[in-house]
């Protein structure tokens, strides 16, 4: 089945918002319509259809001269097996001595390293982006540094590779957590498919509140890649379930976001071990301090 797309840009969140409500209204109707503002300082906010009939490119320019947006342009996308697509892209991850693969990737395991098996459908958290490495090479980094732990939490785990890595280097109370239910059943799916079923225990949490974080806390590492509001929001939190000289590994951070991320974890009682930067992303190890 083709699938169209219709986009166009305009300044204002209030007019965008209105025109994606007016494509809506479209006939034929889009199967989905987006407003997102570009992030690039230019105050442009992007709005797009997505059509499986050719959509009305004259219903469409009048909707963009109504709102004085740029005319749209329309084009019509090739048919895609989205998941072989990714397979062919998403190629092994190598982080230290962590390796993540798709089951199409198999046969590519080497020798002396710890294997995570994501398949390619779970988009989020394969280990490409930037962030999901970033953590898995801090992880490395500590392991290196002799760090151990017998109390982990993953916050915000999405396919619960963070937590999977660390079941597969240490035992004891590891925990994976999301807000998300869907992310939740993703996670334990993953955990049968490398074998591990029980060896991480999955909740549907926002933050810490549930009964078996609370339970298990203090932990010696926590993970959270997420975004910088919610880490901001959590750090008081993170720096209550933490003990002292346990360490904190935060992501989902652009890098001109880190200092103002640092200087939050600082006043809620933590010091910076590392930073290091993967493309826009930068991933903090941290250690909970000591009173002074």
């Amino acid at each position: 089945m083709p699938t169209f797309t219709a986009l166009t840009t305009l300044t204002g969140r209030v007019a965008a918002e209105g025109l994606g409500e007016a494509m809506e209204r479209l006939n034929p109707e889009p199967t989905g319509v987006g407003v997102f503002e570009v992030e690039d300082g230019s105050g442009l906010w992007e709005i797009g259809g997505y059509f499986t009939e050719a959509p009305d490119e004259t219903a469409l320019a009048v909707l963009a001269a109504a709102f004085e947006a740029k005319p749209f342009v329309v084009s019509e996308l090739p048919e895609t097996d989205w998941v072989a697509h990714v397979r062919r892209e998403l190629a092994p991850v190598e982080a230290g001595r962590f390796f993540v693969y798709g089951s199409h990737d198999a046969d590519k395991l080497p020798d002396g390293r710890i294997p995570l098996l994501i398949e390619a459908a779970m988009a989020f958290g394969t280990g490409h982006h930037g962030t999901t490495l970033g953590c898995l090479k801090a992880l490395d980094f500590l392991l290196d540094e002799g760090f151990a732990a017998t109390k982990v939490a993953d916050i915000g785990c999405g396919t619960a590779v963070l937590a999977m890595a660390a079941a597969r280097v240490w035992d004891g109370d590891i925990i994976a957590s999301d807000i998300d239910e869907v992310a939740v059943d993703v996670a334990e799916a993953n955990l049968r498919a490398n074998g591990m079923a029980g060896a991480v225990k999955c909740v549907e949490a926002a933050g810490f509140d549930h009964p078996d974080l609370n339970e298990h806390a203090p932990y010696d590492l926590i993970f959270a890649n997420i975004l910088k509001g919610p880490l901001v929001a959590l750090s008081p939190e993170i720096s209550a379930n933490l003990r002292v000289g346990g360490h904190a590994i935060l992501s989902g951070i652009l890098n001109e976001q880190a200092d103002d991320v640092l200087t939050v974890y600082i006043q809620n009682g933590f010091n910076q071990v590392r930073g290091s930067e993967i493309g826009e992303w930068t991933t903090l190890i941290l250690s909970k301090r000591g009173e002074s």
